[in-house]
């Protein structure tokens, strides 16, 4: 088949690891033709650029900034996207009849390009709903509901949920919310599809090379180190890490690792250079090379999800830390199910976000068992290999089509 992919994530090497990136190589692996197009930000100073990267066609479109950025400018950047992407697989993939078009969420402003390919080439589309938009917005206070701009974009999320063939949800809660919130929508179109990358094998380490790498980090040898990795913007409910810290600035016997950027970034820096943390540390950015290997030399994994939330997000970072057999601890909110699959999972821990007194105590738990870290960790990578795996993913998409 001939695949169309469309994302706004940013694609530096087709080689590199993640949701997107693994399952287009699953897509080439499996004998399919595949042309990406993803955006190349202003800010690189970089025209757009269509090439042929380990057998993928990949169309680098330049578009104006949409990452680590304000909302006005990156509201803008992400209504300009739907007319430059349209622009460039005109030019560019004008001779190309396409099978199948697969998208993701965010954003919601893919229609136009959604309806054109299947009208010109009689194509079946596939959306991976990753992001429920506007309603995350309205939720943490950032738009009005039943304002301009909400019902602007609500009329742009609907329209995309019609013209897909199927949608493939994070989870079931994610399909549940689909369903409930949007009627109009046939459910037999509508699946659990979840996040999914290609796994790494033999990724416990010997305690002889996690002293190694904890040291060249200036990590404490004998403490049980937390790992948050990923954004760090309002979605994550930075003030209750901050929280976190504050609670258990004076411990000895835990030390939290935060490696992440965004736009609370700066909040969670200063508040940490500020009150002189002898047990944390922050990290702006880390190549994910990097970034796999000091995973391996921490204990646990850790995931923030703002309370206000009424859609069931589950972050992708998850899968990260349950591949390299880490217990996870997750504080959200009630609406996602990410909690329940932890639990049920028993390869970790949920409790509210807010809930200070609830994640300590999960924390003493943990912290003081090291036969539970291990048994949880285990646990993790276990349920990982039975649910996360790339092929898994590819397998769910594809049989639509055969």
């Amino acid at each position: 088949m001939n695949i169309l992919f469309l994302s706004i994530s940013k694609i530096k090497k087709i080689s590199e690891r993640g949701i997107y990136t693994d399952l287009i190589r699953e897509f080439r692996n499996r004998g399919n033709n595949v042309y990406v197009v993803s955006p190349r930000e202003r800010r690189y100073k970089k025209r757009t650029e269509f090439s042929n990267e380990e057998g993928i066609n990949i169309l680098r479109i330049k578009t104006g900034n949409i990452t680590k950025i304000n909302l006005i400018e990156k509201g803008i950047s992400t209504l300009l996207i739907e007319k430059q992407f349209l622009y460039g697989i005109k030019k560019y993939f004008n001779n190309i009849v396409f099978d199948l078009i697969i998208y993701s969420t965010p954003p919601v402003t893919f229609e136009k390009i959604v309806q054109y390919v299947k009208e010109r080439d009689n194509a079946r589309s596939y959306l991976i709903l990753k992001d429920i938009f506007p309603q995350n917005a309205v939720d943490l206070g950032l738009l009005k509901k039943g304002g301009l701009i909400y019902r602007h974009f609500r009329k742009k999320e609907i329209n995309l949920y019609k013209l897909s063939d199927f949608i493939g949800c994070m989870s079931q809660a994610n399909v549940d919310y689909i369903i409930r919130n949007n009627p109009f929508l046939e459910q037999f179109n509508i699946e659990v599809c979840p996040n999914s990358i290609e796994p790494i094998d033999n990724v416990v380490i010997e305690k002889k090379e996690k002293n190694k790498i904890r040291e060249n980090y200036c990590i404490p040898k004998d403490a049980i180190v937390l790992i948050y990795g990923g954004n760090l913007g309002k979605p994550q409910c930075i003030d209750f890490l901050i929280k976190i810290l504050k609670s258990n600035k004076n411990r000895e016997d835990i030390y939290f690792l935060i490696i992440g950027s965004g736009t609370e970034y700066l909040k969670l820096k200063n508040h940490i250079d500020k009150n002189g943390y002898m047990n944390a540390k922050l990290y702006p950015y880390l190549p994910k090379e990097e970034y796999d290997e000091l995973v391996p030399a921490c204990d646990v994994g850790l995931i923030l999800l703002d309370p206000r939330f009424t859609i069931p997000n589950f972050p992708s970072r998850l899968l990260t830390y349950m591949e390299f057999s880490m217990p996870v601890i997750a504080a959200t909110d009630v609406n996602t199910d990410l909690g329940k699959i932890i639990m049920e999972g028993e390869f970790g821990y949920w409790c509210e976000c807010g809930d200070i007194n609830g994640f300590n105590k999960i924390l003493g738990k943990l912290c003081t068992n090291s036969q539970l870290l291990l048994w949880m960790g285990k646990k993790a990578r276990d349920y990982f290999d039975r649910n996360y795996i790339i092929s898994k993913a590819y397998d769910i998409i594809v049989n639509h089509f055969k």
